[in-house]
This record gives C-alpha cells, structure tokens and sequence, in this order.
C-alpha cells in the first residue's frame, strides 16, 4: 500500500508514552512496527498478536521487543505492571471489555492508548469521514502496482462499536478517558491509570 492508515498514527500513539515509562506491551501487534519504534526509545516491549504468520514476521525483524502468538483475554497478565500499553486497530476484533484485562495490567500513572476503528452510521460519522474519502482515492491511484505485503492480516469490517457506542463503554469501563475522532474511521482512546 502506497499509505498504510494505522502507521500513519504511530507519531501520535508514541506522544502518549508516559514520561519515565519502562515497559510496554503492544496488543495485536502485527509485524512489529509500532512496537520496533517503542523498544527503539529504550522500553522493555511485549508485542502480543493472535496471528502466528504476523509473529513470526515480527520475529524475523528483530529490533528488540519479544513477542508472542496469542490471544490477549486468554493471556494472564502480571497486575500493575505495564507503563503503557498500546492496541493499534486491534481492540475491535475482541469484545471491548478486555479493555478491563487491560486496565488491570496497567502501573500506576501508565496510560493504554488504543487507535481504534468505527463504522460509518451517522450523519456526524459520514461528514467526519469526507476528508478521509478522498485520500483513500489517492491511496489506491498511488498504490497500483506496488506489491501487496506477503502478510495477511484478516479485517473485521465494519467493527462491531458505533463511536457513540465506544464512547459509552469507555466512560463505562474506563472512567476518565478520553475518545477523539481522527481521520480514517479512526479514534484515539487514552486512559490513565
């Protein structure tokens, strides 16, 4: 792909990096990017993803973190350990109270911050998703004839949680948060411990 959507976050997902921070783990991490630019600060990274084909790419790339093939709600966490913990277009392919297993794994003052995806439903959804319209145009002009990426990640389209709907759980489950709507049918949900 000539843009890759979620990479194009990744500048902003490192700003919620706590000061001080330590250890990371990176939910549904994929290739390993995002969690290749957390180890490159100098943080000890997890990178947990369920796909085995997209672990062992991670693995091949090196660059620091561990990873491992699994699925997070089955994983026992270590209570309070975790300075930041990030889900870059992950949360949605799990029910989004495994945001609470999350939140449990967090230590104190660390912040999860996850680059999710809804669907188009409303009115506001629709205008808030013109811009974004016409750059995936441009997207898919610029990107015919590069190579499609040997790895296959499956899409969970359209994800299951309407942004109002995240909204509602994430005051729910997550008390104090913050949700804010960014391009691409993505938002970013923070959450400090």
């Amino acid at each position: 792909m000539a843009f890759n959507f979620n990479d194009h976050y990744h500048p902003l997902l490192l700003k919620q990096v706590p000061d001080g921070a330590r250890t990371a783990l990176d939910v549904g991490c994929g290739t390993g990017r995002f969690a290749r630019l957390l180890a490159g600060r100098g943080l000890d990274v997890e990178g947990i993803d369920a796909n085995g084909e997209v672990i062992e790419a991670a693995r091949a790339a090196g660059g620091g973190p561990r990873y491992r093939q699994a699925d997070v709600r089955d994983e026992q966490l270590p209570d309070l350990h975790y300075d930041f913990i990030s889900c870059i277009a992950s949360l949605h392919h799990m029910p989004f109270d495994t945001a609470l297993t999350l939140r449990k794994a967090l230590a104190p003052g660390g912040v999860l911050a996850v680059l999710g995806l809804y669907p188009v439903k409303t009115a506001t959804d629709f205008v808030c998703a013109l811009p974004a319209l016409s750059l995936l145009k441009a997207n898919r002009l610029l990107s015919r004839g590069h190579p499609a990426s040997s790895v296959q990640v499956p899409m969970l389209w359209p994800p299951p949680l309407s942004y109002a709907e995240t909204r509602a759980e994430s005051d729910r489950l997550l008390p104090g948060s913050t949700l804010r709507r960014l391009l691409f049918w993505r938002y970013l949900l923070v959450y400090r411990a």
